[in-house]
């Protein structure tokens, strides 16, 4: 957690200026949404944090880049779920690639390795492989959670 120390900063900033964010924008594959990423969303949530989620904020009828974008604007930080499935759309260059170049010119990314390592994502992106995370090969996701809802506490 003291590696996430510039994420804090900059969330503790953005709530002084901001305070009506969404404490983070989860990015995360879209093959991922019904699985891993709900999982992780509802554990957040159960931990009082305030999540942009595509599968419960892209309401029917609106254009899904401009909610997204919205919710970019409007989150403290990102977390973006690094599973096999993200590995392998980011080359397509879709909607979570796009996400992720808006998270990564500012300090408010953090990646939650999840099913996969390091390396891998080091292979696919190098400067989201640069920055601190989390790692559900170390921690289980409930205790990710926690710590994501520690972080963002103000």
């Amino acid at each position: 957690m003291q590696s996430l120390t510039p994420i804090r900063e900059t969330v503790e900033t953005r709530a002084a200026q901001q305070p009506d964010l969404r404490d983070v924008f989860l990015c995360h594959a879209w093959d991922d949404r019904q699985g891993v990423a709900k999982e992780l969303r509802d554990l957040l949530v159960a931990a009082g944090v305030k999540v942009w989620f595509s599968e419960s904020d892209l309401a029917l009828g609106v254009p899904m880049m401009r909610a997204i974008d919205k919710g970019l604007a409007n989150s403290r930080i990102g977390l973006v779920l690094v599973t096999p499935a993200l590995l392998a759309s980011l080359p397509r260059e879709g909607v979570a690639d796009k996400e992720l170049a808006v998270l990564l010119m500012r300090n408010q990314l953090v990646p939650i390795v999840h099913n996969t390592t390091y390396g891998a994502l080091l292979n696919v992106s190098p400067m989201l492989a640069s920055r601190s995370g989390l790692s559900t090969a170390e921690d289980s996701m409930a205790v990710v959670a926690a710590k994501i809802a520690e972080l963002i506490a103000v």
